[in-house]
């Protein structure tokens, strides 16, 4: 067996061996799309050390499977996410640190939160174009979970509350960072320091979200939908676009350009490309090269 092969049928039996806290699936066999659902919701999806552990190695999976060319993140119950669960086993902000040395402790407590960190970017440094799909509360840890996706959409019952300060604490795992570039810095400012709660309608006025859909059933087949349209696309198109998005959003535009004409110097000779230009001439829909 191939390499990459072995590799995917790899990556297809952890999958099958499932998660504690989210549920994966391929909801549409005949759609490269999968879903990542949060699957705690009688905890209101609360993020727990099993959650920040399962996270990333989903991703990861996802990341080599070939069949997977978008991820939709959505969750199951009434609720998206209430944040980081509190009080139960594992959690940093209970740590007992008595007796210990302070600076130990503390050190201690800043590599769990590194690790908790790493667990969200994880969404990000995937390949695949990550979809959120919201609705109910979505708080705290919620919020860092959304704002490192790349596409963000919502049900009109969706509501954000960046929690943290009114549990005196500052935001740590990814807000303070992503969403000032996401919403502007005035109305991350706003939202990070008041934890004041806003509507789905208001989400979209700011820019978190790109719409706002009727119901949660509106909401499932609508993102379904535009998942299932991006994987229909030539898939390194989409994951170049993807890299260089997050690269040029770190970097100067002139470092960035740099960026995309490296880049392009290697991906303007794909298989993909000349397909697109023959089926445009062709006047017929293209079929572009499996991963």
């Amino acid at each position: 067996m191939a390499g990459g092969d072995r590799g995917s049928s790899e990556a297809e039996a952890e999958l099958r061996r499932g998660f504690e806290t989210l549920a994966v699936s391929r909801p549409d066999p005949s759609a490269m799309v999968y879903e990542i659902r949060l699957n705690r919701p009688a905890q209101r999806n609360a993020l727990s050390p099993a959650a920040f552990a399962e996270i990333p190695r989903a991703m990861a999976l996802l990341d080599r499977l070939p069949s997977a060319r978008a991820v939709v993140l959505s969750a199951a119950g009434p609720h998206f996410c209430s944040g980081i669960e509190l009080g139960g086993p594992g959690n940093p902000l209970a740590a007992d640190s008595k007796g210990a040395d302070p600076a130990a402790a503390a050190e201690g407590l800043r590599r769990k939160i590194l690790e908790m960190q790493a667990a969200l970017t994880a969404l990000e440094q995937c390949r695949k174009p990550v979809i959120a799909a919201v609705h109910g509360a979505c708080v705290g840890g919620g919020v860092d979970i959304v704002a490192a996706c790349d596409i963000r959409y919502c049900s009109r019952d969706a509501t954000f509350v960046v929690k943290e300060v009114d549990m005196a604490i500052v935001a740590d795992l990814g807000t303070l960072q992503r969403l000032p570039r996401i919403i502007g810095y005035g109305n991350a400012a706003e939202l990070a320091l008041t934890g004041r709660k806003i509507t789905a309608m208001e989400a979209k006025e700011m820019g978190l979200v790109s719409r706002v859909f009727n119901s949660k059933e509106e909401l499932d087949a609508g993102v379904a939908k535009i998942a299932k349209e991006i994987t229909e696309k030539s898939a390194w198109a989409v994951m170049g676009t993807k890299a260089v998005l997050l690269r040029s959003r770190d970097v100067t535009v002139e470092q960035g350009l740099e960026h995309v004409a490296t880049w392009n110097a290697a991906m303007l000779r794909s298989n993909d490309l000349k397909e697109a230009i023959r089926a445009f001439l062709e006047k017929r829909k293209p079929v572009f090269s499996k991963l």
